[in-house]
């Protein structure tokens, strides 16, 4: 069966999480020592025994999303050696996928990471920026929604859509209080703050994308081994600079998982298989297409479930 490896970005982190695997596995703990050794944090420490503040800070939670999903993927690589037809990255799981590919080193990637972390913390002051997911509620009149409430130097932007019915909003922090009220006014099922703390893909992330060219810079790039459909794009990059021009691209536009499944699924493939810390992005691919299989590995059971789904 042919099968694709998604990789999830901000919100799936939890204290505690890939601990059973941990157990059966070194190579779990040895990367999150690995980008600790990069980052000068103790990333570990701060997954087996929080704060969760600190780990949903943006400069921490990239790392970590980064040795988690590339511990399961070595873990994967040593259980069995099939290999997806492709893969994709929600957000800074994009990241994850290419170092998983080896477009980059891990320690490079782990940089990367910190790096992408701190100018996206840097570019709206704590505070001053909010995320919220708005469920039940169509594309065109939230988006208009957003149009209404934003003003000069309050505004509020669509920038996840991560699933029919289900798209995650960002911008200033009163400019999403208002939309919230305003969209369970208009018939919106839910409408919720997101434990992040940047407006992550909304135009207040122009000054971090503009200095993330010269992060990228810094380091050795090849294509992946695995092609990556690149959010920006909804393709495979043809060439280096091509897809360094979408990672820059995707800091301060929306993430388009909809049409990025759709994609996926056009390419002949009938399995997605999420290499992350929870199950968030594998409920967003039933949500957009159920004649899709859709399984998450972060414990022995799922890990299991996967490599038999996969034909393993």
């Amino acid at each position: 069966m042919q099968f694709a490896f998604v990789y999830p970005g901000q919100g799936s982190q939890s204290v505690g999480m890939l601990s059973e695997l941990a157990a059966s596995y070194p190579q779990v703990q040895q990367a999150f020592e690995e980008v600790s050794d990069v980052i000068k944090v103790n990333l570990w420490k701060m997954v087996v025994s929080g704060p969760a503040e600190e780990l949903n800070q943006t400069k921490n939670t990239q790392p970590a999303l980064l040795a988690a999903s590339y511990a399961l993927t070595q873990v994967w690589q040593s259980n069995t050696s099939t290999q997806p037809l492709i893969s994709a990255g929600h957000s800074f799981g994009e990241i994850s996928a290419m170092c998983c590919g080896s477009a980059l080193s891990f320690a490079d990637a782990a940089s990367v990471a910190r790096q992408r972390g701190q100018l996206m913390q840097s570019a709206v002051a704590v505070g001053e920026g909010a995320m919220a997911a708005i469920l039940g509620m169509a594309d065109d009149p939230l988006e208009q929604l957003c149009r209404t409430i934003s003003k000069e130097g309050a505004i509020v932007e669509a920038v996840n859509y991560n699933a029919p019915g289900q798209v995650v909003v960002a911008g200033h922090t009163t400019a999403v209080d208002a939309l919230i009220e305003s969209a369970k006014e208009q018939g919106a099922k839910r409408a919720l703050k997101l434990p992040v703390s940047v407006p992550a893909h909304s135009s207040l992330m122009r000054p971090a994308a503009e200095a993330f060219v010269t992060v990228l810079d810094e380091v050795e790039w090849s294509l992946p081994t695995v092609p990556v459909i690149q959010n920006a794009s909804l393709k495979a990059a043809a060439d280096v600079d091509a897809l360094k021009a979408a990672l820059i691209a995707q800091l301060c536009s929306p993430v388009p998982w909809v049409k990025t499944i759709s994609t996926i699924k056009e390419s002949g493939v009938e399995l997605v298989i999420e290499l992350g810390p929870g199950k968030v992005l594998t409920g967003l691919a039933k949500r957009i297409d159920k004649t899709l299989k859709s399984v998450c590995v972060f414990d022995n059971a799922s890990l299991e479930q996967a490599m038999t789904l996969s034909g393993e």
